[in-house]
C-alpha cells in the first residue's frame, strides 16, 4: 500500500506540488496524468525519497521513504538494488 498524506513541495515562490494525498491499495496499477510542469515527477522523487518534501509524508508498505543519503549508506554497506526483491545484501 502507498499512502501519500499532504505532500507539498516548493522551489521558491513557486508551489510544486500541494498538500497531495492519495492511496494506492497493494496489486493496484496506478499512472500520473498532467500537464508538463504539474508535479508527477516531484511527487514521484518525493515518495521515493530522492527529494524531501516541505510538508505531509508518503509511505511505501507502512514504512517512510529512505532518503538518498541514506540509501547511499546501505549501497556502500553492501546493499544491492533487485528488481524483483528491492535492496538485498550482496
Amino acid at each position: 500500500m502507498i499512502v501519500v498524506r499532504g505532500l507539498t513541495k516548493r522551489y521558491g515562490s513557486t508551489v510544486a506540488v500541494d498538500r497531495l494525498s492519495f492511496d494506492v491499495p497493494p496489486g493496484a496499477v496506478t499512472g500520473f496524468l498532467g500537464l508538463n510542469g504539474s508535479g508527477k515527477s516531484t511527487t514521484m522523487r518525493m515518495i521515493l525519497g530522492l527529494d524531501a518534501p516541505d510538508a505531509g509524508h508518503a509511505r511505501i508498505g507502512g514504512a517512510g521513504c529512505v532518503p538518498k543519503r541514506a540509501a547511499g549508506r546501505m549501497l556502500a554497506r553492501g546493499w544491492s538494488p533487485s528488481p524483483r526483491r528491492g535492496a538485498v545484501p550482496r
